[in-house]
């Protein structure tokens, strides 16, 4: 399934997954043995897993914390890994992919209500105010990461000031603004709770 990892070349037919859809290997073009159960369970944890950037042990902090948080667990996991500080900037259109949005993060490139943050995992909260150093505002990889999200949708929970690069996070995302890729998070509930 296409994960939309790459950023940009997702959309070109340089994507891998639009030039060899099969898995590596002599025997990769043959027919796939059918998942049911546990294989289902699991693949759709590791979508999410890869889709957000995240390691097994980190994955299951975000679930158990989900899990304590009123309400349901799989749609209180979801809610929790969109509120991360590197997916905010890439849903903000400030990095072309979590990837690039994590590095800026790392790089020390991101403030938050004025002050440095170069954790990733940081989560936002309503009022924070995401923006992009001064230096980097005409750096090639950010203004062609703001030109790709000018074509694409904007995530309905963050307020975008694409001139200026600043962001404002003016509520909580909600489930339904989550549509792509999509997640079956049932089934992620249901494997944890084995």
């Amino acid at each position: 399934m296409k994960l939309f990892l790459k950023g940009l070349r997702c959309f070109t037919e340089k994507c891998a997954i639009e030039k060899r859809n099969f898995v590596p290997g002599q025997h990769g073009q043959a027919r796939r043995a059918k998942m049911v159960g546990y294989g289902v369970q699991l693949r759709e944890k590791q979508k999410m897993k890869r889709t957000y950037g995240l390691l097994e042990k980190q994955f299951r902090n975000y679930f158990e914390k989900a899990a304590r948080v009123k309400g349901p667990t799989g749609s209180n996991l979801i809610v929790m890994l969109e509120r991360r500080l590197d997916n905010a900037v890439y849903r903000s259109g400030l990095g072309s992919s979590r990837a690039q949005a994590r590095q800026l993060v790392l790089h020390g490139h991101i403030q938050v209500k004025g002050r440095k943050v170069n954790i990733p995992s940081f989560l936002v909260s309503v009022g924070d105010e995401i923006t992009l150093k001064q230096k980097m505002h005409q750096n090639a990889m950010v203004l062609e990461a703001r030109n790709l999200a000018n074509t694409q949708g904007q995530a309905p929970w963050l307020e975008v000031d694409r001139e200026n690069l600043k962001v404002r996070v003016l509520a909580l995302p909600k489930r339904e603004d989550v549509q792509t890729p999509p997640f079956n998070e049932q089934l992620i509930v249901e494997l944890y709770s084995k």
